[in-house]
């Protein structure tokens, strides 16, 4: 008997909830699809990112500029090249290719202003050698090449490297034409820099 009540005092209030909802002008309905349920987040405005490329930094080898290719995020922050060129040979690489670049305490700056390139070097870094300019100047005309920020045309082909009171000037008729071919097989990741 109890059970035959608690029964009907379900189906009395099932009955009462639908007579409230329909007097509120809430109409019955089936099962409504509604898709996919949600999954991660997104955003409409950003850009999916980009995959790594790959830029020749210029080492020596044997005394010869020799390109060694990296892997990026982007190859048009001239900025990010000229870093990780400061940073040296990687790990993998120091049994063929040393620098003349010298060790950076802070990241050089890179503007370029009416067609011309120029790199502040920080603190008190002293004047590059030639071999060291030719690193610098070649790394910069094959990421111009292959995908910077400024279109070859629009840059003069010489650098300007500025430290504490001096300038150096490089033509980049002295670097060599480099085929994929000609470039050294590994490609490390960014973060594998030794020196």
């Amino acid at each position: 008997m109890k059970g035959s009540r608690t029964a009907a005092l379900l189906s009395g209030l099932t009955a009462a909830a639908a007579v409230a909802l329909t007097a509120c002008g809430v109409p019955p309905s089936g099962v409504i699809e509604a898709g996919a349920p949600a999954s991660g987040m997104f955003s409409p405005s950003a850009a999916p990112p980009s995959p790594p490329a790959t830029v020749s930094l210029f080492f020596l080898r044997d005394g010869d500029l020799t390109p060694y290719p990296r892997r990026i995020d982007d190859v048009g922050n001239l900025e990010a090249v000229i870093h990780l060129l400061f940073e040296g040979p990687a790990a993998n690489e120091t049994a063929t290719a040393t620098t003349e670049l010298p060790r950076l305490t802070d990241a050089p700056r890179v503007v370029v202003a009416d067609g011309i390139l120029f790199v502040q070097l920080p603190g008190k870094t002293v004047p590059l050698s030639r071999r060291a300019m030719l690193q610098l100047t070649c790394t910069v005309n094959h990421a111009e090449a292959d995908g910077g920020t400024a279109p070859r045309s629009a840059l003069s082909g010489s650098l300007h490297v500025l430290g504490d009171g001096w300038t150096m000037t490089q033509s980049d008729h002295a670097c060599p034409v480099v085929s994929p071919a000609q470039e050294q097989p590994d490609a490390p990741t960014p973060w594998e820099p030794s020196r």
